[in-house]
């Protein structure tokens, strides 16, 4: 009979509710088989792994594999503009380097034959494994507030090309970021109605709106994801999402609140989840700590929005059919100078959210135990028995040394190096 495979960690180990200083995290047959104290590794019957562990540097972290669910590329290569497996595996593979081992690829706002094209593709990634999800960022957006979206594409809501991409994507459709004033957007025949029955969730964004359609539109979110769980009918999720609060909408003012208050009004409800870009660039810190605390944790995901030039250096790239110039590391449409997208890496989102206040477990917690719910995937996102092997090692710095994907070593050499 051959071995089972078992691989032991040894640091400050990161769990959802506290750090042990002198932690042990076990992996075998692919799945985390033990996480405790490593003194009470022997009495667990893990005494052997606690010998052989690795440990990791000195002050370093044993985090969970993050997850990601709003990404649109990164190593020199987009998702929205992937034709090929290799093309979309190349900005993956930048991505679990840097200890994001689950993985959602976001298009972008592109004519529906594209759209079909990219859909294709990606869901082909999901099948094999390699993501975890697809995310559509529009077409069904607001001109006024499409940031780096390409209006020319942008269309009326369309709950038939809706359902088409849900088929397309074959269970792998995740979320589809609409602004709710649009006409086409509630109702039975919405594109809420059409995500939510096809397994998908509604991410609410990229909104010119005031105030009242928004909370129309999250509570038509709300009762069709109430209905579903009380029929028995399986959801992904229980919430719906705000896509990348703040940036892409309307901003607040108390006079013409706009989306903002009802999106954290929605979060306090337990309705909607809060998508957050803390990568330093798109948000003050000072704004990420104060929605930390002002929602809590389980209200607000850390994402990167993510484009091409992540893990690249400065010069110019696309992300679907427009042209971005990075400079000092900050993605701006060429034309226009809008804000495209992030060159973060999800660990330096949580870098970055915990070294401006915000407690290193919550951060991780956003950036990990926050996706796997959205994805409705509790197989994913913490270090705890049972779950797939997914960790990362890091420095006192939170650089990574070590990832582990499914109890495997991912290679962290980068084919550029």
């Amino acid at each position: 009979m051959s071995s089972v495979a078992t691989t032991a960690l040894r640091g400050r180990v990161v769990t959802p509710h506290e750090i042990l200083d002198d932690g042990l995290v076990v992996v075998t047959d692919r799945h985390i088989a033990w996480v405790g104290r490593a003194q009470d590794a022997r009495g667990a019957g893990f005494g052997r792994a606690l010998e052989a562990a690795s440990p990791a540097p000195e002050g370093g972290y044993l985090l969970p594999g993050l997850v990601d669910v709003h990404c649109h590329g990164g190593g020199g290569e987009s998702f929205p503009n992937a034709e090929t497996a290799e093309q979309a595996m190349t900005a993956v593979l930048e991505h679990r380097r840097h200890g994001t081992t689950s993985l959602v690829a976001s298009c972008v706002t592109a004519s529906g034959e594209v759209l079909r094209e990219r859909t294709r593709v990606l869901a082909d990634l999901c099948e094999a494994g390699e993501l975890a999800g697809i995310h559509f960022e529009g077409p069904f957006v607001s001109v006024e507030r499409c940031g780096a979206q390409d209006p020319t594409y942008i269309v009326d809501p369309d709950a038939a090309l809706t359902r088409e991409l849900i088929e397309l994507g074959r269970g792998h459709v995740a979320t589809m970021t609409i602004a709710p004033e649009k006409p086409g957007v509630t109702g039975d025949n919405g594109v809420v109605a059409a995500l939510i029955d096809g397994g998908a969730l509604p991410s609410f964004g990229h909104t010119d709106s005031d105030a009242a359609p928004v909370r129309a539109a999250l509570a038509d979110a709300a009762a069709r994801i109430a209905a579903r769980q009380e029929a028995g009918l399986p959801v992904r999720s229980s919430r719906s999402t705000a896509t990348h609060l703040f940036n892409g909408m309307r901003p607040m003012h108390h006079r013409t609140p706009g989306p903002v208050p009802e999106f954290l009004a929605a979060a306090r409800r337990g309705e909607c989840v809060v998508e957050m870009i803390g990568d330093g660039v798109h948000l003050d810190p000072a704004i990420v700590l104060d929605m930390f605390e002002t929602l809590g944790r389980d209200d607000v995901v850390l994402i990167t929005d993510a484009m091409a030039a992540a893990g690249m250096p400065d010069g110019d790239y696309v992300l679907g059919p427009q042209p971005v110039t990075v400079t000092h590391g900050v993605a701006r449409l060429t034309q226009g100078g809008s804000i495209a997208g992030g060159t973060a890496h999800l660990l330096d989102v949580v870098r970055t959210t915990w070294r401006n206040g915000v407690g290193l477990v919550d951060a991780v917690y956003a950036a990990s135990v926050q996706g796997a719910r959205i994805l409705g995937d509790p197989s994913i996102g913490a270090l705890l028995p049972g779950l797939w092997g997914d960790a990362v090692v890091t420095d006192a710095d939170l650089t990574p040394v070590r990832v582990l994907r499914r109890g495997q070593d991912v290679d962290l050499t980068s084919p550029a190096a």
